[in-house]
């Protein structure tokens, strides 16, 4: 695994013939690392992963054991992986400029994945992250179009970014009028609206995925939040009453389909500059579905389901009044994840479909690998016990009948 970028080696023609480098943001993350295990596995590009480490070694680390995790193979690889010590939250990346200028001269393909999704991040942070970070990209793509051309740069932002919109929400909207639930759909709407002021300057495609949840074969997953969240408080029975409409859309699309569709919209030379929706679209759950599947999992009663207008005004306080311990620490810890069990938006996703579907990449729905991904949550104790992807795909943690 190369480990060096060197800081004044310039691309060559060959290079750029080839397609040039691809640089990667959040390669250490959930989607991330599935993405980079894609474009090594199914492909022959020369990969730069921008990492956040103090200095090249310390971020080698990070690789190799991200590699290791997704991959099982952590020096396996060659030279077509480089970790690149960075931050996003630094003026032009944390690089010195001859180093950041030779990596430019080398990248013909911009991926930025990495990003905070914490939902009680400040907006101030969030900003931080979503918003300044993805600019200080869009300034080394770029430069990178100045050095050599720039093929691509391409954006993972939400399906939240609809944030409290009601009705269709189209891959050609962004700017309904609509108002935000937290800091992180805010920010990244906020993003988008950065990107779409550069489009006429970069070649720029966008993706925005809804809830992420693990692999539908294995239930492997490296995050275990927002759906994960409210689902393990369930399985513990701390839900007698949530806030929620019964018919309400619950879109959820597993991590192998994201990650699928990034790489290949991301590195065909078919896709176009778009915004795709990487969603379940009309295939997408409901809060009751959902509910059903859990209580029947878990072999609990299913919770009361209450408008959440009453439950916020009435319910709530009282349940925080009369709820002692660790009850009431998780009431107060899923709180924020109620909003999406009343939501009213459907993502249409006819334009990733179209891209998508005949190269044989497609969406299904959660009722069909519920059970697995509950099955590795519970078998792994909802994360405290390290199984990787690698690791999953081995064993295909068993599906409880």
């Amino acid at each position: 695994m190369a480990t060096v970028l060197e800081p004044t080696r310039a691309a060559t023609a060959d290079d750029h013939a080839s397609g040039g480098a691809l640089l990667l943001t959040g390669a250490t993350g959930f989607v991330g690392m599935e993405v980079l295990a894609r474009y090594l596995e199914r492909s022959d590009r020369r990969i730069y992963a921008l990492i956040r480490a103090r200095d090249d070694e310390q971020a080698e680390a990070r690789l190799r054991d991200t590699l290791a995790a997704c991959t099982g193979e952590p020096d396996g690889w060659g030279e077509r992986v480089t970790a690149v010590a960075a931050d996003i939250e630094q003026p032009e990346l944390g690089l010195d400029p001859e180093r950041r200028a030779a990596l430019a001269s080398q990248v013909s393909d911009v991926l930025h994945v990495a990003a905070s999704v914490s939902f009680t991040l400040s907006l101030e942070k969030s900003r931080q992250i979503n918003v300044e970070g993805t600019k200080r990209l869009l300034e080394f793509a770029d430069l990178a179009r100045e050095s050599g051309g720039l093929r691509r740069f391409s954006y993972v932002s939400t399906a939240y970014v609809a944030g409290t919109h009601e009705g269709e929400f189209r891959e050609e909207h962004l700017d309904v009028g609509q108002g935000f639930r937290n800091p992180y759909e805010r920010s990244k709407f906020e993003a988008e609206k950065l990107i779409e002021e550069w489009r006429d300057r970069l070649p720029i495609q966008v993706f925005r995925p809804s809830i992420i949840v693990g692999e539908r074969d294995t239930g492997w997953t490296a995050s275990f939040n927002v759906l994960y969240t409210p689902l393990k408080a369930f399985s513990r029975g701390a839900y007698r009453v949530v806030p929620a409409q019964r018919k309400a859309p619950v879109d959820v699309v597993p991590v192998d389909y994201v990650a699928d569709a990034i790489f290949e919209l991301s590195s065909s030379d078919d896709a176009g500059l778009d915004t795709y929706h990487l969603v379940a679209g009309d295939r997408a759950t409901t809060v009751g579905r959902l509910v059903h599947l859990s209580a029947e999992y878990f072999r609990r009663r299913a919770p009361l389901l209450l408008p959440p207008s009453l439950y916020e005004r009435v319910v709530h306080p009282l349940l925080m009044r009369f709820s002692r311990g660790r009850r009431r620490r998780v009431l107060e810890q899923t709180k924020v994840f109620f909003p999406y069990f009343s939501m009213r938006v459907v993502y249409d996703d006819s334009r990733a479909r179209g891209r998508l579907e005949p190269a044989g990449i497609r969406v299904t729905p959660v009722e069909g690998y519920f059970q697995r991904l509950a099955d590795f949550a519970v078998g792994t104790r909802w994360g405290r016990a390290r199984v990787n992807r690698a690791q999953a795909r081995r064993d295909r943690t068993p599906v409880r009948s």
